[in-house]
Order: structure tokens, then sequence, then C-alpha cells
């Protein structure tokens, strides 16, 4: 494989693309190809047999625009579907899960919360996760409607306010002093979520960790791109405005049916 063939990240919308900012900044030689599957979002509602089918599509088409590696930038298809993309494909994959272990390590109330995906949170993986830190008592509160109101344009709406209040209240009030976004979506909601939570209470997501892991991945199995060229390009099979607008109009974003 080519070592300057591209990076391949898909998500169910545009949540990832805080995924893909992480890996572009560590990564400024590497070319990207991104996959918004904004049209079946969010992937949280639905059925693993679903997730498992929409995150093999996502990967064909990937794998048809030559990537030499993919970044499952989804935390409901990571904990879905992540094993049996490795068990039928021999490209690399890296997935994404809530960072519990930064916090659970760090906590001095040994009390964290996170917010995911009702997906996320049904998951083996997820659950198996967690099972590891029994002595760390874990608040645990689904995202209803986050992703939709991001998909949708309305961020900064006062309903998303409104629904952000209510997940997050309960948490303060169990004591909790860190925050584990688990959705790739949520790290754009982290300025309003800081107007509400108390000074003290840590917001941990999973951007970084999963950029630091591609470069380990290209260095010893893929091989790092030896061109100076960070070409991105963005595919989406809804209306592309609200991805444009995320990336502030300054990548292509091509609206393809997927």
């Amino acid at each position: 494989m080519d070592n300057n063939q591209p990076i391949g990240i898909f998500d169910s919308g545009i949540g990832g693309t805080s995924i893909w900012r992480e890996i572009h900044n560590l990564l400024p030689n590497e070319k990207t190809i991104y996959l918004a599957d904004s049209k079946n979002a969010p992937y949280g509602q639905k059925s693993q047999k679903e997730i498992i089918a929409l995150s093999m599509k996502n990967t064909d088409l990937l794998l048809a625009m030559g990537c030499k590696l993919i970044v499952v930038a989804c935390n409901t298809a990571t904990t879905n579907a992540i094993r049996e993309l490795r068990e039928k494909y021999t490209v690399p994959f890296i997935g994404i899960e809530p960072a519990i272990k930064p916090a659970v390590a760090n906590s001095k109330t040994q009390i964290i919360g996170i917010l995911a995906t009702q997906g996320t949170l049904n998951s083996e993986l997820f659950n198996k996760t967690a099972e590891m830190f029994r002595n760390t008592k874990i608040v645990e509160q689904v995202g209803h409607g986050l992703v939709q109101l991001i998909e949708s344009g309305n961020m900064n709406s006062p309903e998303m306010e409104k629904l952000l209040h209510s997940y997050l209240t309960p948490m303060i009030e169990a004591n909790i002093d860190y925050l584990v976004l688990g959705c790739s979506h949520y790290p754009y909601l982290i300025p309003q979520i800081k107007k509400i939570l108390p000074d003290h209470i840590q917001i941990i997501d999973s951007g970084r960790a999963v950029a630091k892991q591609t470069l380990n991945i290209l260095k010893e199995q893929v091989g790092l791109s030896s061109t100076t060229s960070n070409e991105a390009v963005f595919y989406t099979n809804t209306n592309p405005k609200v991805l444009q607008g995320i990336l502030e109009n300054k990548f292509p974003v091509i609206e393809k049916n997927f």
C-alpha cells in the first residue's frame, strides 16, 4: 500500500470532525477523506445489526477511495461494530471509546459522569470497560436529542441549553468531578457545558488520544506520508451547509449519495 494514500474517517454525521481536527493538527502531512453519514444520524438509536451494516458501507466506500487506514470517529460505531470490521477487513482500524480510564485515574471523588448515546451505553464493549472500574461510581446519561440538534444546525439554540441543563444537573448533584463526553459530536458543546458545570469539574473527550493512536499505527503498520500535502476532502449525504459551517468553509464539502 502506498504510504501517501489518505486516512479515511467516518462518523454518523458531522461530529467526527472533532476527531478529524485532532488528526489533521497532529499529522499535517497526511491526506484525509471524511464521510459524514448524516442521513442515518444518530447511530445511537439504531440496532447493533444496523450499526454494523452502516459501518461496513462506510468502510467499503473509503476503501474504494484508496484509504490506507480507517478511523471510526463515532463512539457508537466503535463500541458496536469495531470487532466485526476488524474481522472482515485487512486495513487497520482505529476506534473511539469514552475516556473512562483517565477520568477514573484522576477523580478525587471517585464519581464520574458520562454523557453518551444509548447505543454506546448499551454496548458490550462499553459495559466491559465500565466493569473494570467497579470502585468508581459512573453516572450515565443518554444525550437524547443532542446529536439531532447539532446535525440540524441548532447547536446554540434554547432547546440545546435546556437539554444540557437537564442532563448535567443530576451529575453535578451526584458530586462528579469528571465529565466524559462519549460521543464525537459533543466536544462542539464544550463552551455551553462549561457555562453549566462548576469550575472544579473537568471535561474529557477522546480526540487527542485517537490522533496519537493514529500516529502510532501509521508508524508501526502503514507508514507515514512522504509528501507535504494535507489535502482534506469531506463527503456528506445530506445538505452540506451545516458541515461547511463547522469547517468554516475552509475545505471542500461534496454532497454524495451513500
